[in-house]
């Protein structure tokens, strides 16, 4: 497999340097991504696929269920490395529908470590258990769990001390909320941006 994996990596380099003979030389000369990317581990959700964009145009952290922790120092020392050295413009929290870390988390069942890793998810379970109830399938209560989600981290991200500085300093920096379709290939916006705006708001109430 790792004999076919690199067999793919060679015609893949084959093929863009043929289509593009600069390509390698550009992109190892400068990183300069105007996205950061928060999202799912899962396979099946390449934020530079999924995205439409190139390599060198997203800069991406991912995570089982795309779980913003305000303790997770990987995902901090990323996302500070995106605003503070990158400058990127805009920052994606993206979840996806079927994602199974929210299963997981739905789930009365043992999963170890992962148990205290999906904990915020549960703690939303409960907290819009209300509001999940209205959907009749299981399928769709985990789906809006999943979006509930996203929307949580976003907000988690506008708290960190990172984009609080960057908004004091004048960053026109936005954070946005996707979930993508695994059955379509779609992302849908939840509408949940964070930016300047909102900050400055809180700060004057």
């Amino acid at each position: 497999m790792l004999n076919d994996l690199l067999a793919r990596n060679q015609e893949w380099s084959k093929q863009r340097h043929a289509e593009e003979s600069d390509y390698f030389t550009r992109l190892a000369a400068l990183q300069a991504p105007e996205f950061f990317w928060i999202g799912c581990s899962d396979s099946r959700v390449p934020a530079n696929v999924v995205a439409g964009l190139d390599p060198g145009e997203v800069f991406v952290h991912r995570n089982v269920a795309n779980i913003v922790h305000s303790s997770d120092m990987n995902l901090l020392s990323a996302l500070e490395f995106a605003v503070e050295a990158l400058k990127v413009r805009e920052i994606i929290v993206c979840g996806h529908y079927g994602c199974g870390g929210v299963k997981a988390a739905t789930e009365d069942l043992p999963q170890s470590l992962a148990d205290h890793w999906l904990e915020p998810i549960r703690r939303l379970a409960r907290s819009y258990a209300v509001d999940l109830a209205q959907q009749p399938e299981i399928e769709a209560r985990r789906d809006r769990l999943a979006e509930l989600n996203v929307v949580e981290g976003v907000w988690r991200v506008c708290e960190t001390p990172i984009l609080q500085r960057a908004w004091r300093r004048g960053a026109n920096l936005r954070v946005h909320g996707l979930i993508y379709g695994l059955k379509d290939g779609r992302l849908r916006d939840l509408d949940c941006s964070g930016g300047p705006g909102h900050f400055q708001k809180e700060v004057a109430e």
